[in-house]
């Protein structure tokens, strides 16, 4: 059985709209767009590096990969978030280390987001060899006109000097 929307729209194009409209801000906010795939799926992937003189000199690197699904479960964003750690570091510029970070928000949109999958989004950070680190989100789409954004809002053990950045980034980006 298919969901419908007021207008003949599915629930699920929903999802594809608000990916598509996410490509739409990030290129908006001067970020890179690119596309990617991951378990058959269309990824949109945005990134933009930013360096501050409060971070030192540090420079850090922002990288978005969002995806419409089906339904989002813990064990399917937890896979994700691990593929878009990977991808993301696989993209990255520079040496890493101290002077450069990575900071991923993999992002998962669906008319069918669990509830642990979006208890785990809203956990705590992910980190990949200490300056890769992810924030997953969760983007439930189930309701006409509104959306329901879960990610984790605290500070990271590493990076946490960026965490205002990447916060502000994010609800640009995930309204």
């Amino acid at each position: 059985m298919t969901q419908q929307r007021t207008g003949g729209t599915s629930a699920a194009d929903a999802a594809v709209a608000y990916v598509a409209a996410l490509a739409e801000r990030l290129a908006a906010d001067g970020c890179h767009v690119a596309a990617a795939t991951w378990r058959d799926h269309d990824v949109v992937v945005g990134s933009r590096s930013d360096r501050k003189a409060r971070w030192f000199g540090t420079r850090s690197e922002l990288f978005v990969c969002a995806s419409a699904v089906p339904e989002v479960d813990q064990p399917t964003l937890a896979a994700f978030t691990g593929w878009a750690l990977e991808h993301a570091k696989g993209l990255r510029g520079g040496l890493p280390g101290a002077r450069n970070a990575a900071m991923v928000l993999p992002a998962l949109v669906s008319d069918d987001v669990r509830q642990s999958a979006a208890a785990w989004a809203a956990q705590d950070a992910r980190v990949l060899a200490a300056t890769v680190i992810g924030r997953p989100v969760t983007v439930d789409t189930s309701e006409p006109g509104r959306t329901r954004v879960a990610l984790y809002r605290g500070r990271a053990r590493y990076g946490g000097m960026f965490t205002g950045h990447v916060l502000e980034k994010a609800s640009l980006y995930f309204p």
